[in-house]
């Protein structure tokens, strides 16, 4: 059996650019640089939350990936860990993140938030409760 040593996640947007920027401010990823075509558009862009890399790809029909901006709902989202949740989630909503719920603690032990980015992808940042 093949050894799985790595995970890369995707996360489709209609404006890449923006995405990237707004993933860097509000929620602290490290940037990644956006890549261009000939024409200057934004056709790849990547931010990365420690070793974790995460891709911006582009809406590609012919694949059928689209943004959730297009769509009636979203089926999943990524989870965060950060050591200081109530700090993040201030910046997060002085950056223009929608947040739902405030930091709260859930009873299977993290104290979180959740958010959602410029084109509706569901974000969680939390960290463990000590006991």
């Amino acid at each position: 059996m093949a050894t799985i040593d790595r995970l890369t996640n995707v996360l489709v947007y209609q404006d890449i650019s923006a995405a990237h920027d707004f993933l860097v401010e509000a929620f602290g990823f490290t940037p990644g640089g956006v890549e261009r075509d000939g024409e200057g558009n934004a056709v790849h862009a990547e931010v990365r939350a420690g070793d974790t890399a995460i891709w911006l790809h582009r809406v590609a029909p012919e694949h059928q990936m689209r943004s959730p901006k297009e769509l009636p709902a979203v089926s999943g989202g990524l989870y965060v860990y950060v050591d200081d949740v109530d700090a993040h989630f201030e910046r997060a909503r002085t950056a223009g993140a929608q947040t739902d719920p405030e930091p709260r603690t859930q009873p299977y032990g993290m104290y979180e938030y959740g958010a959602r980015d410029t084109e509706g992808h569901h974000w969680w940042f939390g960290s463990p409760v000590s006991t």
